[in-house]
């Protein structure tokens, strides 16, 4: 079949929109009609060659959309069904599986890493010539064949716009601060970068019971949205150190937690100098592979300081998803706010623009 895909050729290069050729699911696999694709900085990334993928390949991996068929031996979802494809591949079976770490799993950064579904091949092409999967996903595709392992069906009247933001910025966001640093009541947290991910970071951190909630950023108009997602108190870094503003903030403590969402050295040094005694910085942005950052050992001794990582929000998505679709039901998480901008998919250049101008808390296009 045919579909139209957004498709990354070079690094450096815009995406270029082009009529793709789609081949039917394999067994176990499972033909997705993308409803909606999250604009997010990952792909971004992959873009400006942050980060390492297989080209050319169509990218996205933050979507949701209707099962349109299935391949043999598929049980779990059936035409018709609305579904949230999830960008970490994972087995089942493995030790990180089995621990309930499915993020860590080995089967997910194979696919991301090569391009290909787990069974070495795609089912993506364009002239004869194959086009390598995102993330397993490719949601900046009409139609997308994706494993069903990782297929995750949702309830048929949560709008499809806002169930794509769960599969990639809130689960992100909001399971580093739940799963990860596991935030507890009346604590103090800091988050470093108020981009679509951050943004769940700060209202995780609300969910979560912390007292005091400070956002960090260059832009004063993405950290009026941290305030409208929990932040209690916001630093712009343009103005002057962070570290000794955050700091005054906490009495000269120092916070409980810190959330590094830019994947930068300078700013996951300066949140883990904001750090009180025994306090625990999570790196949630993405960072070149090789990428060192240096801390005072002493301070990791003497103050049981924590310096770590989170990928997925340290999430069990087939648990954490329905809960926050659960938390959005309620009221008490912001999914409706969060989508800022709606494009049409013809304007998915457009979207990342606006996106590197900080112009948006999350957008989304449609197909």
């Amino acid at each position: 079949m045919k579909a139209k895909a957004a498709v990354l050729f070079e690094v450096g290069q815009r995406l270029d929109i082009r009529e793709v050729d789609v081949q039917a699911p394999r067994p176990g696999e499972v033909l997705i009609r993308m409803a909606a694709g999250g604009v997010c900085h990952s792909d971004l990334h992959a873009m400006t060659g942050h980060l390492v993928v297989a080209l050319p390949a169509i990218l996205g991996h933050e979507g949701a959309g209707v099962v349109a068929d299935v391949g043999p031996g598929v049980t779990s979802v059936k035409p018709g069904d609305h579904v949230i494809p999830l960008w970490r591949l994972s087995c089942g079976v493995c030790e990180y599986c089995s621990d309930g770490r499915p993020a860590l799993c080995n089967a997910g950064m194979q696919v991301r890493m090569t391009g290909r579904l787990p069974d070495g091949t795609t089912r993506f092409s364009l002239d004869g010539k194959e086009i390598k999967h995102f993330a397993g996903v490719s949601t900046f595709s009409e139609y997308s064949v994706v494993p069903e392992a990782a297929v995750l069906k949702i309830p048929q009247d949560l709008p499809l716009d806002r169930a794509a933001l769960l599969g990639c910025a809130v689960i992100t966001g909001v399971g580093a601060v739940i799963n990860c640093a596991r935030v507890r009541p009346g604590s103090s947290v800091v988050v470093f970068g108020t981009g679509g991910v951050g943004l769940n970071a700060v209202q995780g951190a609300r969910i979560a019971g912390a007292e005091k909630i400070v956002a960090v950023d260059l832009l004063d108009r993405k950290l009026e949205f941290a305030k409208k997602f929990g932040a209690t108190h916001t630093v712009n870094a343009a103005t002057g150190d962070p570290v000794a503003q955050v700091r005054a903030l906490t009495g000269g403590r120092g916070v409980d937690y810190a959330f590094e969402v830019i994947g930068l050295p300078k700013t996951i040094r300066q949140a883990y100098d904001c750090l009180a005694k025994r306090g625990m910085a999570v790196v949630v942005g993405v960072t070149p592979m090789t990428m060192e950052v240096a801390v005072p050992v002493m301070s990791l001794v003497f103050e049981e300081r924590v310096l770590t990582g989170s990928i997925y929000g340290s999430s069990r998505p087939r648990i954490d998803i329905p809960k926050l679709i659960d938390l959005y039901r309620a009221g008490t998480l912001k999914l409706d706010e969060l989508l800022t901008r709606t494009y049409p998919f013809k304007e998915i250049n457009e979207a990342y623009a606006a996106l590197e101008r900080g112009e948006v808390a999350r957008s989304v296009v449609t197909f």
